[in-house]
């Protein structure tokens, strides 16, 4: 990790590197406890306000073995939603969405035949790549079987078409029905030039989700990103690890997106053989990638492939608690965090269970807590508060961007959207990172309590991994609302900067998207979660009891979005 990066936002922000579905709960999983849904907090009494032990006791819960690593459309979902739902009624909050405590968000999931083989070919050879060691693929389409035969190759620099940038990878090529190669991040970030894009800070060009989407609209056949771990921010065996096994999207009339037949990963290893054997010198490709006038390069290659899928029809679903506001009921401010981990993973050694505890037991603690704390408050606040549980994170922020499509509180009306990640139980910090610093007003009421706190605010210290776009809260931007995405901070009271790299280094390597990662008593301090949460709580307790409407700061492009919804709003009254 980079110098002074903030550890919750290392350890949560690679969650939505690809779209990971959970396997099927592996033989020997310990049931879930058949007492009910709250008996796995014990008889643990929580108190009113946040503390330390309340939030362990749900982590402990939520990160428990009984719950199957928390993956959707099974046995791990069923007991997650319940215990939430218990906790939520528990608190005193009301149903969220009309009557019910539950939004159904409708998925397809689609689980590739690993014994695939991508077969490029340059000339007479072909490089036979194999299915989690050279690439990755899979397809949206919801087809049985999909194919490839001898596609032609070409490499399209980084996949972007940005008109108001005035860049375009594909200008004067048709990609129609060809194979396009294409880099991971931005043009500015392998070239070092703080000038193209937003230089190292990655935007929404350099994420895989807007290239595939490009590469869809320019009907390509199929999408490759090269891989490389400093461009990703993670490395090969997070790509294989998060799109191996089943994978979920919403249906296509949920989701309006171009899709691909084809769309994947291919080893940077795999990619410098191929860019060899075609007569290509890839590190070159990829600087002149990174300049003004850059022209796509078909390569003398192919690629052929026969991929077979399961694909099947399921629902997850998100859980919705609400604490009606007295005075503006029909304005709410939004805590979200997702609830959802990979499940359980069959056929291997060792532990099957991926508990996320870290990710994100901690996030759906950390709103539990601030409802019950809200709840307690001697007056109601006067805008309603709604905390929200979605589903699917880990497969592409899909349960909130089926809530943004279908809110229960209409956009317009949403004053604002806190979301809880990954929050790191390494103790207090003199810091706290806001992801995508300058973004908007909400910031000014961090800050308010950040002072409090005798605390600062610091950006992101490894803007080129492109966190902002990797939880939650970024569909509500895309919509408008404004959003809030903190990271506890990594300038540790206890030994600095170089504690917090050490930390962030050890759970990258041992637990993030692991078996490892389990709430562990004895080496958890959760006295900087508890302030993180403090923090929070209060600006949702500002704007529930005030009339403020904070806004994105000028130049964000999420402005204009949210300038015409409260337009539009205050013109119907």
């Amino acid at each position: 990790m980079l110098r002074a990066t903030s550890l919750s936002i290392v350890l949560l922000a690679l969650c939505a590197c690809g779209s990971r579905a959970p396997a099927p709960q592996a033989a020997g999983v310990a049931a879930p406890d058949a007492r009910g849904p709250t008996a796995n907090a014990g008889n643990h009494a929580f108190q009113a306000a946040i503390t330390a032990d309340d939030f362990a006791a749900h982590v402990q819960a939520l990160a428990s073995d009984g719950f199957a690593g928390r993956g959707p459309g099974g046995i791990g979902e069923d007991r997650t939603i319940e215990y939430i739902k218990a906790q939520f009624a528990r608190i005193g909050l009301q149903p969220g969405n009309g009557g019910d405590w539950f939004q159904t968000v409708p998925m397809v999931e689609t689980t590739a035949d690993e014994s695939a083989v991508l077969g490029l070919k340059v000339g007479q050879t072909v490089q036979q790549l194999t299915f989690g060691d050279d690439m990755v693929v899979g397809t949206r389409t919801g087809q049985a079987r999909v194919s490839l035969q001898d596609s032609p190759l070409v490499f399209v620099g980084y996949g972007v078409d940005a008109p108001e940038r005035d860049w375009n990878d594909y200008a004067g090529i048709d990609v129609r029905g060809k194979t396009v190669v294409m880099l991971v991040n931005d043009p500015g970030f392998h070239s070092g030039d703080a000038r193209l894009f937003d230089g190292e800070r990655m935007t929404w060009y350099g994420r895989w989700a807007y290239k595939f989407e490009e590469a869809a609209r320019k009907g390509a056949a199929a999408a490759l990103i090269i891989h490389d771990t400093a461009g990703a921010s993670y490395g090969w065996d997070v790509v294989r690890n998060s799109w191996s096994g089943p994978q979920y999207d919403l249906p296509a009339k949920d989701d309006p997106a171009p899709r691909l037949p084809v769309q994947g990963w291919i080893s940077g290893e795999a990619a410098d053989a191929l860019f060899k054997a075609a007569g290509q010198d890839l590190a070159k490709l990829r600087a002149a990638a990174g300049r003004r006038g850059f022209r796509a390069v078909p390569l003398e290659a192919s690629a052929s492939l026969q991929l077979a899928s399961r694909s099947v029809e399921k629902h997850s679903r998100n859980v919705l608690g609400l604490l009606p506001g007295s005075d503006a009921p029909d304005e709410a401010i939004v805590y979200m965090a997702h609830w959802d981990h990979l499940g359980t993973h069959e056929g291997g050694t060792g532990d099957a269970v991926y508990n996320g505890a870290v990710d994100n037991a901690t996030g759906v603690a950390g709103i539990l807590e601030i409802a019950e704390a809200l709840r307690a408050a001697p007056k109601p606040p006067k805008r309603s508060v709604l905390f929200l549980a979605v589903t699917l994170e880990e497969s592409g922020l899909l349960g909130s961007k089926y809530y943004v499509a279908h809110p229960v509180i209409p956009l317009a009306q949403t004053v604002a959207v806190i979301n809880l990640d990954a929050m790191a139980p390494v103790g207090k910090a003199h810091d706290i990172t806001v992801v995508g610093k300058g973004s908007s007003q909400l910031e000014d009421l961090l800050k308010v309590a950040a002072d409090r706190q005798k605390r600062r605010l610091v950006e992101e210290s490894h803007p080129a991994a492109g966190y902002y776009f990797r939880s939650d809260h970024f569909n509500f931007a895309k919509a408008g609302v404004p959003a809030l995405y903190i990271g506890s901070g990594s300038d540790l009271v206890e030994g600095g900067i170089a504690a917090g790299e050490a930390a962030s280094r050890d759970y990258n390597e041992h637990r993030y998207h692991k078996p490892g990662d389990q709430y562990d008593p004895t080496t958890w301090k959760l006295e900087g979660i508890v302030q993180d949460l403090e923090a929070v709580r209060s600006i949702g307790e500002t704007l529930a009891s005030s009339g403020q409407w904070p806004n994105w700061r000028e130049g964000s492009p999420f402005r204009a979005a949210r300038d015409a919804m409260r337009a539009a709003s205050v013109g119907s009254r």
